[in-house]
């Protein structure tokens, strides 16, 4: 096809365009394979693809691109696709006689999600029920039976988005849309260690102290998938869903460790103070190593004041007070790294 190209350009003057329909099907070096062609502008490339680009597409084919982005059709454009569908008396199905019922069309137009492609064989296949059972216009229930063959449209990208919303749902304390986006993903075939493994993250994002029980509901959940395995662990993940969406939130335990992680990236780390160091191993103690250490376990109240970090980051504060309420059976969050009475209770 590239020798064509150039033959008739190179005696004709005239250019090619190369049209790749479903290109994300393209290997990534078969897709390179075209790069030098369409830099050397002896083809000019049109590819479409169903897939979002940016997850299917290579970087250097993409950046010699211009993405135009095809959005869904509306519900009155389908019904129009669909009338003209039926009423072709020559190519379409009008040439069996039939007519479409107006609440059918809008069925079909308003489940379709804009897909043109998906509404002419919902009305296709609802148009064969019809003609099955004798009848000469096709009903809502012909629509109704058709559209329930049709998988949901679950691709790359819709998986991180559906996954997104799921997730944020959660965090605003929604339940109902927890549930909703928690049933499209299994009703699509999203792989369910995926969404517990994500339950148990948001329980200590997203939750953290505010509700210690959270992760272990959000664990036991992931337990339960392992053990029982679907369909039942849906009912084991719904709960931990409901759970979690209820519980109220705090995302103190991230912002604690973001800061103390900063901290050890951005200043000099310092050595063990020498209190702090092992002192279990022969020589350790002519070393200095654990000198001046005082054990919590010898004191009174089990507490003991004395420093535990580096010179370098001594007095530096990484957990604040939250801004939800405090946990069942603390009677009042503290920021501040002294441990109180009910904590350790």
């Amino acid at each position: 096809m590239v020798e064509r190209a150039r033959s008739r350009l190179g005696q004709r003057g005239q250019g090619t365009i190369l049209f790749l329909d479903e290109v994300h099907r393209f290997t990534r070096t078969q897709q390179d394979a075209l790069l030098p062609h369409v830099e050397e502008g002896l083809l000019v490339l049109v590819s479409a693809t169903t897939e979002n680009p940016f997850f299917s597409l290579t970087g250097p084919l993409l950046s010699r691109s211009t993405l135009l982005r095809l959005e869904p059709l509306s519900a009155d454009s389908l019904r129009t696709l669909l009338d003209r569908a039926i009423s072709d008396r020559e190519r379409g199905l009008g040439s069996d006689g039939l007519t479409l019922d107006a609440d059918a069309a809008g069925h079909i137009a308003e489940r379709s999600e804009g897909d043109a492609r998906h509404a002419l064989t919902a009305l296709e296949v609802a148009a064969a029920l019809c003609l099955e059972a004798g009848r000469a216009s096709v009903s809502l229930a012909d629509a109704e039976a058709a559209l329930s063959l049709r998988a949901l449209h679950y691709g790359d990208d819709e998986h991180y988005d559906v996954l997104s919303a799921f997730i944020k749902s959660i965090r605003g304390s929604d339940p109902d849309a927890g549930l909703y986006w928690l049933a499209r993903m299994l009703e699509a075939g999203e792989d369910p260690r995926l969404i517990v493994r994500r339950l148990v993250i948001l329980a200590s994002e997203d939750i953290g102290l505010a509700d210690p029980q959270s992760l272990l509901v959000a664990d036991a959940a992931a337990r339960a998938l392992e053990y029982v395995g679907l369909p039942e662990a849906r009912l084991n993940i719904a709960q931990a869903v409901l759970h979690l969406s209820f519980a109220p939130k705090s995302n103190a335990v991230m912002r604690a460790l973001e800061a103390a992680t900063a901290d050890v990236r951005d200043r000099p780390s310092g050595r063990v103070p020498a209190h702090l160091r092992d002192a279990h191993y022969p020589g350790a103690a002519r070393l200095g190593h654990g000198e001046g250490y005082r054990s919590p376990h010898d004191e009174p109240g089990g507490r003991v004041e004395q420093e535990y970090r580096p010179p370098e980051v001594a007095g530096r504060r990484y957990f604040d007070v939250p801004e939800s309420p405090a946990p069942a059976g603390v009677s009042e969050w503290s920021g501040s790294p002294e441990p109180r009475e009910e904590h350790r209770l």
